[in-house]
């Protein structure tokens, strides 16, 4: 079994680590470093995916991989970055309280800027679950969402890189 999911360990891992220090790294330059790390993440999440795949294939399979193999492979290394990207984001924010407060104003900042259109198109209600939400986030929320946004597309990208790398023997 280990034979199958060495490269998504290796490249998940990889992903993963890369995910949280980049989170680190913005929060340097931003205030809130979340939305600029969602788009890190949808830049490193196929590459780590297609490299755990393809190394799969040239390296421990002779050259082939099933569709079959390529959704197991890639689920390991997109489930591992998440994973390893949640935690340590939950971790920072836990040591840094600052940032994640910091966060959080950013947030009610841009509900509050973006008010009269989200009324006027969602209505008043939508508005006041929002910000009832955002006033309640917790740190584990912010880690949360930044996984599931690694799952996510990472379940897509896996299926397109499965699909143009597989090759089955004849």
């Amino acid at each position: 079994m280990n034979k199958y999911f060495a490269s998504a360990y290796q490249f998940g891992i990889l992903g993963g680590i890369l995910s949280v220090i980049s989170f680190g790294l913005l929060s340097f330059l931003q205030p809130d470093p979340t939305n600029l790390n969602l788009v890190f993440g949808y830049l490193i999440t196929p590459i780590s995916i297609f490299m755990a795949l393809k190394f799969f294939k040239d390296y421990t399979n002779n050259g082939y991989i099933s569709f079959a193999e390529g959704m197991s492979v890639g689920f390991v290394a997109y489930m591992l970055i998440a994973i390893l990207s949640g935690l340590g984001i939950w971790f920072i924010l836990l040591i840094f309280p600052k940032l994640f407060e910091a966060i959080n104003k950013s947030k009610l900042q841009v509900l509050n800027e973006n008010r009269e259109t989200i009324i006027g198109q969602l209505g008043e209600p939508s508005f006041e679950n929002t910000l009832e939400s955002i006033t309640r986030m917790v740190p584990s929320d912010i880690a949360l969402n930044d996984a599931l946004w690694k799952i996510i597309p990472g379940l897509f990208f896996t299926i397109i890189i499965s699909i143009i790398l597989r090759k089955n023997p004849n």
